[in-house]
């Protein structure tokens, strides 16, 4: 039976099981890595560009999908600029919001009720964490890392070392141009 609002519901199957065929299936259609758990618990790996890899929890619970996202560890400097930053995205995000744990470590986190689990929906969630995470990490990096970053750049052209892995950050950790 087919539910207008949710999940697939084979009978004799439980409210849990159901979400969890149909996270299964959207993840195996969509062919993307991840890693069952345990009965509602998929952690789901999403290939990114600027950030290459995020790690999604998908999390079945009693009365909602919890998803959580790591994004980064806590800033070394300009935290509040950094809050700010992403308080000022949280507004225009769908399903997702950026959060903090007690550490100061970035997360992106949302809840979906039960009742709206379809195989859509988690594409939109999932797109969601990985437009997010990686449309947003490099400005987040250069907010809370700059200094480091800028340091590793002249250690490395010092010693001639590749900076093939801080390109992205040239435009403000390379060369300073004289004007």
């Amino acid at each position: 039976m087919t539910g207008a609002h949710g999940a697939d519901r084979q009978p004799g199957m439980s409210g849990r099981a159901a979400i969890d065929r149909v996270i299964q299936d959207a993840l195996a259609e969509r062919e993307l890595a991840y890693q069952r758990t345990t009965e509602g618990s998929f952690l789901v790996t999403l290939p990114g560009v600027h950030k290459l890899a995020t790690q999604c929890w998908l999390v079945v619970g009693d009365h909602s999908l919890l998803v959580e996202a790591f994004v980064l560890r806590h800033a070394d400097e300009q935290r509040e600029r950094l809050y700010d930053f992403l308080l000022q995205r949280n507004a225009r995000m769908y399903g997702v919001s950026f959060a903090l744990d007690r550490n100061g470590d970035v997360y992106l986190v949302g809840r979906l009720p039960l009742h709206a689990v379809t195989a859509d929906e988690i594409d939109r969630l999932l797109g969601s964490v990985l437009s997010y995470a990686d449309d947003n990490f490099d400005a987040m990096l250069e907010i809370g890392f700059g200094s480091s970053i800028r340091r590793e750049w002249e250690w490395r052209v010092k010693r001639g070392e590749s900076l093939a892995n801080l390109a992205a950050f040239a435009r403000f950790a390379g060369p300073r141009r004289r004007g």
